[in-house]
């Protein structure tokens, strides 16, 4: 009985004194689910000897993860790094209230903005977008933050759309599919497996996002850059297609314990080679990309392993 005891003091000893942190991801069909997955993965095989146990929540995307960040309800979360350059000086849908607390652990991977259409719809370029059926991205994600400052480079007004939308990623493909829009952007790692889908079940083009505008968006922008989604991802799409891109950053609290980001870094940096295998978006990640394309500061626990393996 004392032996028994014993052992149920130890696991409550143990279970109190251990470090439960929470990933703030995306929908389950982009690429930022996965992700999460893989990054708890690494971490979760050191809890025998860190205390730290990950799990991952799906989410709205960006905006919504840094907002869950800033109130504790995420330990950690992805971003698109504009989305954060948003929030760290209070631009933008963070209009005036800067999140002085966020801090970065790492950039993962580019993520490319997509307009996928119907490829019926006489869609070949942004501008002719007009008088269609569009899918600006969900609530509250880095996708709708990036549309909106795309169209007011090419001076478009979603009410010269004949129809607005806001629908989860989970939803867009069955939309276009069954002819309830016309066309939808998607800021994403690829491939992925939401225009996996839709191009199976129907013809579809990814539009090129080119042109003076998005050189003017690049130059207001230093987050952004050139950048091609590569040929034969999806079919019926054979050629590269030039468009823009931003780095998906994983994202912490100021208030997180260096112990857990210097964990956290540290799984993650000690396995990248096996992580970069896990989804062909990682393929170009390489040590010193972890640290390009950060908009918020460094937190101090990542910054420490930075420097003890040469990185800073």
């Amino acid at each position: 009985m004392k032996k028994l005891l014993l052992i149920i003091l130890l696991l409550k000893t143990a279970l109190f004194s251990m470090d439960f942190i929470t990933l703030g991801t995306g929908e389950m069909n982009g690429t930022y689910y996965p992700t999460g997955q893989f990054l708890c993965k690494f971490i979760n095989k050191t809890t025998i000897n860190s205390n730290i146990n990950c799990s991952v929540e799906p989410s709205d995307g960006s905006i919504y993860n840094i907002d869950a960040v800033n109130k504790g309800y995420y330990q950690f979360a992805i971003s698109q790094s504009d989305t954060i350059y948003q929030a760290i000086n209070g631009i933008g849908k963070f209009n005036k209230k800067p999140n002085t607390e966020l801090r970065s652990v790492l950039g993962l991977y580019s993520e490319l903005f997509t307009l996928v259409t119907r490829k019926d719809s006489n869609i070949n370029h942004v501008k002719d977008l007009k008088g269609k059926r569009v899918n600006l991205g969900n609530a509250e994600s880095g996708t709708e933050l990036t549309t909106l400052e795309l169209f007011k480079e090419f001076g478009l007004d979603q009410k010269q759309l004949s129809f607005s939308s806001s629908l989860k990623i989970t939803d867009t493909e069955d939309a276009l599919i069954d002819n309830k829009i016309d066309a939808y952007f998607f800021m994403v790692g690829h491939p992925t497996n939401n225009i996996k889908n839709a191009a199976i079940s129907i013809p579809i083009s990814i539009i090129p996002i080119t042109g003076k505008e998005v050189d003017n968006l690049i130059k207001r922008f230093s987050f952004f850059s050139k950048d091609f989604i590569p040929a034969n991802l999806y079919k019926g799409v054979n050629n590269s297609v030039p468009t823009f891109s931003v780095k998906a950053v994983l994202i912490t609290s100021a208030e997180v314990s260096e112990k857990v980001v210097y964990t956290f870094t540290k799984a993650i940096v000690e396995n990248l080679e096996e992580f970069k295998k896990l989804h062909p978006a990682y393929k170009n990640i390489t040590k010193k990309s972890l640290l390009q394309g950060l908009s918020a500061p460094l937190h101090k626990g990542a910054k420490k392993y930075y420097k003890e393996i040469g990185l800073l």
